[in-house]
């Protein structure tokens, strides 16, 4: 190992990425730390506008991007964002299913609305995106998916049990995945933050906001930008010899 054989380690140049929920807190900091190691990225999110400006952020960093609105709790949008990453770049290499929903009711006043607009984007859509990107990650050679979970699907979370469960059931997925597309040379792994500063932690009263910044051992919520370090790692040729594993992002939150 030398200096320029560590560095490459952590090289995406030539590589593209889609980056679902792309244009704001994680997914956005990933799509920025992505650009900035040398791959091509694009960006999904609903919001056509939001998809629009981060692209070009990401342009004016240096970075190859491309925006596509997409709304994963839609199966028919999913081809089209495979189709036009692979026209707009030639290929797909990485795939981060990043996009969630956190609609809150409390256990024993679910609805079905809200049950599918929970399960549909943040489970049905990154498995089936995976699947519709398969046939590109199989010829890739450096293929690496990584599903954002979150360190909710290791707690008791009866006030978000709808979205723990989807997480937990992503990570379940993310461990069959591994298994099943380690012969076709493609490494699965999930990434799991604890709190960090995003619009959906804002989105809790004040007094919440504060308790979940607490609960870790570090004391603190963290920087959608602390979550780069792990999932580049993921991504990359760093992780190697890494599938079908969950690292925790999480200030140490979750005993394990």
């Amino acid at each position: 190992m030398d200096r320029d054989t560590l560095r490459s380690l952590f090289d995406l140049t030539g590589r593209v990425a889609i980056v679902t929920g792309g244009t704001r807190g994680i997914g956005r900091s990933i799509a920025e730390g992505f650009a900035a190691a040398g791959a091509a990225v694009v960006v999904a999110s609903r919001k056509p506008e939001a998809c629009a400006e981060t692209a070009a952020h990401l342009t004016a960093m240096g970075g190859r991007a491309l925006g596509v609105p997409t709304h994963m709790g839609d199966l028919d949008g999913l081809a089209p964002l495979v189709a036009r990453t692979v026209d707009a770049f030639g290929s797909v290499d990485i795939v981060v299913n990043n996009a969630a929903t956190a609609v809150t009711l409390p256990l024993g006043r679910f609805t079905a609305d809200a049950w599918s607009k929970v399960y549909d984007v943040d489970l049905r859509g990154p498995v089936f995106l995976v699947q519709e990107a398969l046939p590109h990650l199989e010829r890739s050679g450096h293929a690496a998916v990584i599903n954002v979970i979150s360190a909710g699907a290791f707690l008791f979370s009866a006030n978000v049990a709808m979205y723990a469960a989807a997480k937990a059931g992503l990570m379940s997925y993310t461990r069959s995945m591994a298994a099943a597309y380690a012969p076709l040379g493609i490494r699965v792994n999930a990434l799991a933050p604890g709190t960090v500063d995003t619009d959906m932690v804002r989105n809790n009263p004040p007094e919440l906001q504060a308790s979940m910044a607490n609960a870790g051992l570090l004391r603190r919520a963290a920087n959608p930008d602390e979550m780069v370090g792990p999932a580049l790692f993921l991504a990359s040729d760093a992780s190697s010899f890494v599938t079908g594993q969950v690292l925790l992002a999480d200030g140490g939150l979750v005993p394990h």
